[in-house]
C-alpha cells in the first residue's frame, strides 16, 4: 500500500482503498445457523473506479502487503475470454422475484468452525505463491483492500455479468458474441450509473448478476483488518474486474454479530453498534466516502424472523420444510456500517403514546443504550422501564438522526459531534412538540435538562483523558505517512451522501487536515477501539452545548430559520465542520454575528478539551439543583409539574 499505518492499541484502521475504487452496490445471500452462530453464503460486489485518481496510478501502485513477510497465496485464475453462449444455458435455469436471490451455488467444504479443512486454504486456493513484483513482466497489479476482520473466506471470484440474459441492452450492441473484462466493467459501469428512478430495473440486474456464474478465481489474502484481493494482469483499478463474489462465513466470536437468548431464552442474533462496525459481518468499504446501496436475502428456520434495516416490509418466502427467506433492499446510498440485521422471535407490539404528564428530565444514557440504521433502531430494554419519558426522549433523539448523521453526515468521523452534538440538541424540540408543551414549558424543561447536561459534561471533562474530549482533528496528531490522518468512532453514520462541494482549504493549520486522508483512501480511526468511548459522551453533550450557544446567542428564530435552509442545501452530502459554520455566519444579520468566526469557534470549541468558559453563562440553574435532582436524573420517577414546583421555589432561594 503507500501508506504504512501505526496505529496505536486502541486505534481502528480502516483499510479499503477508497481512493482508488468505490463499492456502488452490495448483494448478500447469506444463511442463519444458530447451532453454529455463524452467517454464511455470498457477497457479491459492484465496483466503479475513482477515474480522477487513475492519472496518478504510475505513481500510487498497490504494493503486497502481508503480515510477518508472508507472499500472498493465489489460485490460478481461470480464463475471463470466451463465448457468451456457453454461460448463458447455465444462467438461464436459475429464477428471479422481486430482485430475491434463489440459489448459492456450489459451497466449498469447510470445518465446523468455518475454516477450510485444509491449511492452505485458509487464505487462498492453492499453496503456490505469488510475489508482487513477477508475473507481470516487472509490473505491479492493482490491490483491491477491503475492510475485513473475523471472517472465514473461502473463494473469490469475477462474475461474469454478460451472462445474464438481456445485458446487452448496456453495451449498446443488440448481441453480444464475444467478452472481454472491458466489455463486462463497461456493463457494470452502465448499471451502477443509472438514474434514480430506474432502481427497480437496476436492481433487478443486480440480483440476477449476482446469480451469473463466475468466470475466474481472483488471488486474495486476509490479515488483522483487511481483505486483499488481485487479478493478475490488471495494473489498474479500471482495469480490475467490476464485479466480484466473496465466498464466506463470520465467526461466533465475530465482533459485528452479537449471539444472544430473549428473555424468553429463545435464540437471537442481532447487530448493532459494534466498534468495528460491520466488517466482521461481511467483507466492506467502512470510511464515510464509501456511499453504497444494497439488497441481501437471508435464509433461517420459519420459526424466526429476519428485520433488516430495509426500505421494504419483508414477508418471508418458504424455501423448503422449515426454512423460509427474508428479503430486503436500500435505494438511498449509505455507509456500509448502516446495515443492520436482527434475527430472533419478534413480535410486533402497538406502543402507547406518550402522554404530556410523563418527566421532562432524562437521565444519562450511554450510547449503547439506543441505536440508530435507516428504518430500524435499537433500544436497551432499560430505556423502556418505568416511566415512558425515558423512551419518548431516546426515540426523539434517534428519530434527529434523520437529518444529522443519514440525510447529513460527518466526512470525517472525528467529527462525531455533527450528527451527535446536533440529535441531542434537537431532541428537546421534538420531545416538547411531541407533549404539546405550552413555549414557557419547553422553556422551562429544556434548561432544566441543559442544567442536567452541564454536571454530566463536566464529569466527563474530569474522568477523561484531554485527547478524547475534542470534537475535530488535532495538529498533534501523529503522522500516518503523506498525511496526518485520525478518524474518530461513531456507530451512527451518514446516509444518502456524497462530498460537499464547499471550498475545505484554509490557510489555518489545523482545519486543514479536517477530512484528509491517505492517498489510497486508508486511514485510523482515533481510540476506536478504546472500550471507555462506548460510554463517553463528550461528542454528544460538547456538540449540545455549541449548538445552544449559538442558538442562544442568535435567537431561536434566527438560528432555526437557519437550520432549516443548511438542511436543504446539504442534504445527502457529507460535510465538515466548516461547511456548517461558514454557512451559519454568512446567513446571519452582521449586528448578530458580533465576535464570532470560524477560527474562534474551532479554537474554543473544537479542538480544545475541556469546556470552553463562555458556556457557564447560558447554564442558568444553580448547582445545587442538579444535586437535588440527582435521583431524578437516574430513575425519572417525578412527574413534570411536581419537579417544576421544586425548580421554581429552588430559584427562588
Amino acid at each position: 500500500m503507500d501508506v504504512k499505518l501505526e496505529p496505536s492499541w486502541d486505534d481502528l484502521p480502516l483499510m479499503a482503498n477508497t481512493s482508488h475504487i468505490l463499492v456502488k452496490h452490495y448483494v448478500l445471500d447469506l444463511d442463519v445457523d444458530f447451532e453454529s452462530q455463524i452467517f454464511e453464503g455470498t457477497i457479491v460486489l459492484f465496483f466503479e473506479s475513482r477515474n480522477r485518481l487513475e492519472k496518478q496510478s504510475g505513481s500510487t501502485k498497490e504494493t503486497c502487503r502481508s503480515e510477518s513477510n508472508e507472499a500472498c497465496r493465489f489460485s490460478t485464475p481461470e480464463p475471463c475470454h470466451s463465448p457468451v453462449t456457453d454461460t448463458r444455458t447455465s444462467s438461464s435455469k436459475t429464477g428471479y422475484n422481486d430482485f430475491a436471490i434463489c440459489g448459492k451455488g456450489e459451497k466449498d467444504t469447510s470445518g465446523k468452525d468455518g475454516n477450510h479443512d485444509n491449511p492452505e486454504q485458509a487464505s487462498g486456493i492453492s499453496s503456490s505463491k505469488y510475489c508482487c513484483d513477477t508475473g507481470n513482466h516487472g509490473s505491479e497489479d492493482f490491490l483491491l483492500v477491503l475492510d475485513c476482520c473475523d471472517l472465514s473466506v473461502f473463494k473469490v471470484e469475477e462474475v461474469d455479468v454478460a451472462a445474464v440474459p438481456g445485458i446487452e441492452t448496456f453495451t449498446g450492441s443488440p448481441q453480444i458474441t464475444f467478452v472481454s473484462e472491458e466489455l463486462r466493467n463497461q456493463i457494470v459501469h452502465e448499471l451502477v450509473t443509472l438514474p434514480a428512478d430506474r432502481w427497480r430495473e437496476q436492481f433487478d440486474y443486480y440480483a440476477h448478476c449476482s446469480q451469473a456464474p463466475g468466470c475466474g478465481e481472483l488471488l486474495f489474502d486476509t490479515d488483522t483488518w483487511s481483505l486483499q484481493i488481485r487479478k493478475t494482469g490488471a495494473q489498474t483499478a479500471t482495469d480490475f474486474p467490476h464485479a466480484i463474489r466473496i465466498w464466506y462465513s463470520t465467526k461466533p466470536q465475530g465482533r459485528s454479530v452479537t449471539w444472544t437468548s430473549d428473555q424468553s431464552g429463545r435464540p437471537c442474533v442481532y447487530t448493532m453498534g459494534s466498534p468495528v462496525n460491520n466488517r466482521a459481518l461481511f467483507p466492506c468499504q467502512e470510511p464515510p466516502v464509501a456511499m453504497s446501496t444494497w439488497q441481501a436475502t437471508v435464509g433461517a428456520a420459519a420459526s424466526f424472523v429476519v428485520l433488516m434495516s430495509g426500505e421494504n416490509s419483508a414477508k418471508p418466502t418458504q424455501l423448503r420444510e422449515g426454512r423460509a427467506s427474508w428479503h430486503y433492499y436500500v435505494t438511498m446510498p449509505m455507509p456500509a456500517s448502516t446495515f443492520t440485521i436482527a434475527v430472533g422471535s419478534w413480535a410486533e407490539m402497538k406502543p402507547e403514546i406518550c402522554s404530556s404528564e410523563d418527566l421532562a428530565a432524562e437521565r444519562s444514557l450511554t450510547p449503547s443504550e439506543a441505536d440508530f440504521s435507516p428504518h430500524i433502531i435499537f433500544l436497551s430494554q432499560s430505556v423502556l422501564i418505568g416511566m415512558n419519558h425515558l423512551c419518548g426522549t431516546r426515540l426523539c433523539h434517534e428519530i434527529a438522526h434523520a437529518w444529522f448523521g443519514l440525510a447529513i453526515g460527518a466526512r470525517d468521523w472525528t467529527e462525531e459531534w455533527l450528527s451527535e452534538g446536533f440529535a441531542t440538541h434537537l431532541e428537546d424540540v421534538f420531545w416538547a412538540k411531541a407533549q404539546q408543551l405550552a413555549p414557557h414549558e419547553a422553556w422551562e424543561q429544556q434548561e432544566l435538562k441543559a442544567d442536567l447536561r452541564w454536571r454530566c459534561l463536566q464529569d466527563e471533562v474530569r474522568n477523561y483523558p484531554e485527547e478524547m474530549q475534542v470534537l475535530s482533528c488535532l495538529s498533534e496528531t501523529p503522522s500516518l505517512g503523506p498525511r496526518n490522518t485520525v478518524i474518530a468512532m461513531t456507530t451512527e453514520a451518514p446516509s444518502p451522501l456524497q462530498p460537499s462541494v464547499w471550498n475545505m482549504q484554509s490557510d489555518r493549520p489545523n482545519k486543514e487536515k479536517t477530512g484528509h486522508v491517505s492517498d489510497s483512501g486508508s486511514s485510523v480511526i482515533k481510540h476506536g477501539l478504546n472500550p471507555e468511548k462506548v460510554f463517553m459522551q463528550v461528542h454528544y453533550l460538547k456538540g449540545y452545548f455549541l449548538l445552544r450557544f449559538l442558538a442562544q446567542r442568535l435567537g431561536d428564530d434566527t438560528y432555526f430559520a437557519f437550520l432549516r435552509k443548511f438542511v436543504h442545501t446539504f442534504h445527502g452530502q457529507l460535510i465538515l465542520s466548516q461547511d456548517f459554520l461558514q454557512m451559519l455566519l454568512e446567513n446571519i444579520p452582521e449586528e448578530k454575528r458580533l465576535d464570532l468566526s470560524v477560527e474562534n469557534i474551532f479554537r474554543d470549541w473544537l479542538e480544545s478539551s475541556g469546556i470552553p468558559q463562555v458556556t457557564e453563562a447560558f447554564c442558568l440553574l444553580s448547582g445545587r439543583l442538579a444535586v437535588w435532582l440527582a435521583p431524578i436524573f437516574l430513575f425519572g420517577h417525578t412527574e413534570w409539574k411536581s419537579l417544576k414546583k421544586m425548580w421554581k421555589s429552588l430559584q427562588q432561594q
